[in-house]
């Protein structure tokens, strides 16, 4: 699978850092994608990334796009070592096993990998609190919602999905507390025919705002035939469904890609497990659609500011789950090895984690 769990995410330093590059030095960086570029989803915001880095004094950068997890991707991953590559950012979870047997054959390449949990002395992992945005676009649904039924179009129940819904839902029932949300797995990362379809259904059974862990436009646009509303995922997706389209949990991986583009040529890179949030700028919100009125954009502000100031307490117990069990104890937190192994609903979603 392409998106997994992080299962340790505090930065864990390993070995000594590389060595300096001299400051005029030319720095070949490479990307490799899943789907292509044009996805609008999540292989286009890791390619917004790459064209930040780009953009660098200094710093050419190549793609592969579509590559699938698996051998194809051990091929690509040697090609751009053999080429001399300094840094090669590998963004798909499947990806990891055929990146760490490389990285073992090329010790002078730095090697990151992104949702993995793999690292040796010159590869690194890293992925964003992606949950944070997940939040506040719930507030903005369950503000918005009428019927107090909301669809959610998801992919595979795998923590990081899982996880994703369950905070969606936490800001859904903070803004309603009666709401549902309602999940139907597609089983698919990129499949719009597939994720299209599965909106449909959710909105037969009357839900009026339908969200997403997909990367296709594809909910977005059965929403906008239906009259309903939706909440994007990825990327700004607001031009395939203007109408509809509330918001979007964003990645901006930009900042990220920079700052360890910038790490190398330093000499101050060191192989670790990174998992910032709205801090770092890497997971944010889409612009508002202009139905959303004033005040819930004020509300969703102020909670995203708490956020960025490093007031995370979107998973602040008490929280239940859906068999109405306490799961995380009024004035706790959960660990961060808790919400990566997150395989349980919360209380207001409807559905099952298999």
């Amino acid at each position: 699978m392409r998106k997994g769990t992080i299962l340790f995410c505090c930065l864990v330093l390993l070995a000594g850092a590389v060595p300096a590059m001299a400051a005029d030095a030319p720095l070949k960086v490479g990307f490799i994608y899943v789907s292509p570029i044009g996805d609008a989803g999540w292989s286009y915001a890791h390619d917004q990334g790459r064209l930040a880095v780009e953009a660098m004094d200094g710093v050419t950068t190549s793609y592969v796009e579509a590559v699938p997890e698996g051998p194809d991707s051990e091929r690509v991953m040697l090609n751009m070592a053999r080429k001399d590559f300094d840094i090669v950012f590998a963004t798909s979870y499947g990806y990891m096993d055929a990146m760490l047997k490389v990285a073992g054959q090329f010790p002078d390449t730095v090697f990151m990998h992104c949702s993995g949990y793999k690292q040796a002395d010159n590869m690194g992992n890293y992925f964003g609190r992606m949950y944070q945005a997940r939040y506040l676009s719930g507030l903005v649904a369950g503000s918005m919602s009428k019927s107090g039924r909301i669809g959610y179009v998801a992919a595979f129940p795998i923590p990081e999905v899982i996880r994703g819904i369950n905070a969606f839902t936490i800001g859904v029932r903070q803004a309603n507390p009666d709401a549902q949300v309602r999940v139907v797995w597609t089983k698919t990362w990129y499949d719009p025919a597939t994720e299209k379809e599965a909106a449909k259904s959710l909105l037969d059974v009357g839900c009026d705002v339908i969200a997403q862990h997909q990367d296709s436009p594809g909910p977005q646009e059965a929403a906008q035939e239906r009259g309903a509303y939706s909440v994007g995922y990825n990327s700004d997706m607001s031009a395939f469904a203007p109408e509809a389209h509330l918001t979007a949990a964003i990645w901006n991986w930009g900042p990220l890609y920079v700052e360890t583009v910038q790490q190398v040529r330093q000499g101050t890179w060191q192989s670790a497990a990174l998992w910032p949030g709205m801090e770092k700028g890497i997971v944010d919100l889409a612009p508002y659609g202009p139905m959303v009125p004033d005040s819930v954009r004020q509300r969703v502000e102020k909670a995203k500011a708490a956020l960025v100031a490093g007031r995370d307490t979107v998973f602040a117990g008490p929280i239940k789950d859906q068999q109405g069990t306490v799961r995380i104890a009024a004035g706790t937190t959960p660990s961060d090895k808790d919400l990566l192994g997150m395989t349980w609903f919360v209380e207001g979603v409807i559905g099952t984690t298999q």
